[in-house]
């Protein structure tokens, strides 16, 4: 694909080697605690504001695929404010010898140290168990894709009671890596804090299966849960859809298609610092060119492997916000502060928050994208979980109660 072409295909569970220092700040922070997350969006204009500590960098942003280049400006590093329990994950992946991905084949990329191997060894630094966290039963199984079958893997929750609410879940990788191997911490938090069945899906990826083959295969696996989801003692009528970067763009398409087919939509949208927008030209993409574990200098590698051509950015279900968002279910976005993604996380509330949909966003500060699973060993990840299966329980037991009117 050719070099001017610059569009965000992000990877969600990035491995890259990364060189942290804490700044001063930073480390005064991390002895008073973790900071508090801002609620940036709850369907109010007046609620609209940044995150803790730094200005608001929502922007107005070029048409998709724009080749204009931010202005050069000379700032500070941007992981200076790096949470300490967050940048102990990260030098792991460094002392594990994870490579930069744009310098690797899909093949090699796929064969990286994970974060979660990282957080497996900030746990053994702190003699703690690296055991998973225990769910009643997890299950794998082979169900029809939009072309073949396709892998999924079934968590139960220790509590709750059968019919359980559903969670469709789609992993992060920027549709090329990851795995749901690499990513079964986060269905493991999201069965238990929502007493729910998570279904992670294994859906195609690139280069070896270019767009729309992942978005395709979402809707599949979507539809196929509402048809079967008894046979794992789900309750169709309570679905929702959730998703982690790449993951969190085929989460919000999958409500779009069912919309537009006149489906079931799902009761609520749980995005993970989700794909929004096809250009790199928002503030956060120009303060964080050079964050970790995502920066700026993947993002090429990415579109190459799964657009097929420079049009496909232009398509709304990579670029989000100019999508028709009208009608969609209520929905919750997290986003990390130090990530290219925090602008578009902003962005895309904004427009659902236009479209009159019920939406709300949080930014936590001094972490990173892929902070999300790292609950065991990272503070902020493990007040997002709570947070967000907060939401999925309040849309499961809102979806009750209209059942019951």
């Amino acid at each position: 694909m050719p070099g001017h072409f610059r569009t965000v295909l992000v990877l969600s569970f990035i491995t890259f080697p990364v060189a942290i220092g804490c700044n001063k700040s930073a480390s005064e922070r991390d002895k008073s605690g973790p900071p508090t997350p801002q609620d940036t969006y709850a369907n109010r204009p007046d609620d609209r504001e940044g995150a803790r500590g730094s200005s608001s960098v929502t922007s107005a942003r070029p048409n998709p695929g724009a080749t204009s280049e931010p202005a050069t400006t000379t700032q500070k590093d941007p992981m200076g404010d790096v949470d300490k329990d967050m940048k102990a994950v990260l030098d792991e992946l460094v002392t594990l010898g994870a490579k930069p991905i744009e310098s690797l084949t899909p093949a090699e990329a796929r064969k990286q140290p994970t974060l979660a191997k990282a957080v497996e060894a900030v746990l053994k630094t702190k003699n703690e168990s690296t055991a998973p966290e225990e769910v009643a039963k997890v299950q794998n199984r082979t169900i029809p894709g939009a072309s073949g079958s396709l892998p999924v893997r079934i968590y139960t929750p220790k509590d709750g009671k059968a019919p359980y609410p559903v969670v469709v879940y789609f992993h992060g990788g920027g549709f090329v890596i990851g795995t749901n191997d690499s990513y079964d911490a986060t269905p493991r938090g999201l069965a238990n804090g929502a007493e729910a069945v998570v279904v992670s899906v294994e859906y195609r990826k690139a280069p070896e299966n270019k767009f729309p083959a992942a978005h395709d295969d979402a809707y599949a696996a979507y539809t196929w849960v509402l048809k079967n989801a008894g046979s794992f003692a789900g309750d169709p009528k309570k679905v929702a859809v959730a998703g982690e970067s790449a993951g969190g763009n085929l989460a919000a398409n999958v409500a779009i298609e069912a919309r537009d087919k006149q489906q079931p939509l799902p009761v609520h949208l749980l995005l993970v610092y989700p794909i929004a927008s096809s250009n790199m030209t928002s503030e956060a993409y120009v303060k964080y060119a050079t964050a970790k574990p995502l920066n700026r200098a993947m993002m090429d590698w990415f579109t190459d492997k799964y657009l097929r051509t420079p049009a496909d950015a232009k398509d709304p279900r990579i670029d989000l916000i100019h999508a028709n968002l009208v009608g969609l279910p209520p929905t919750t976005i997290i986003n990390a502060e130090i990530d290219p993604l925090f602008s578009d996380g902003k962005e895309l509330a904004k427009k659902l928050d236009d479209a009159k949909v019920e939406v709300k966003q949080k930014t936590y500060s001094g972490v990173t994208h892929e902070f999300f699973s790292m609950g065991a060993v990272v503070g902020d990840a493990k007040d997002a979980m709570k947070y967000a299966t907060g939401e999925l329980k309040d849309a499961f037991a809102k979806g009750k109660e209209a059942r019951n009117d």
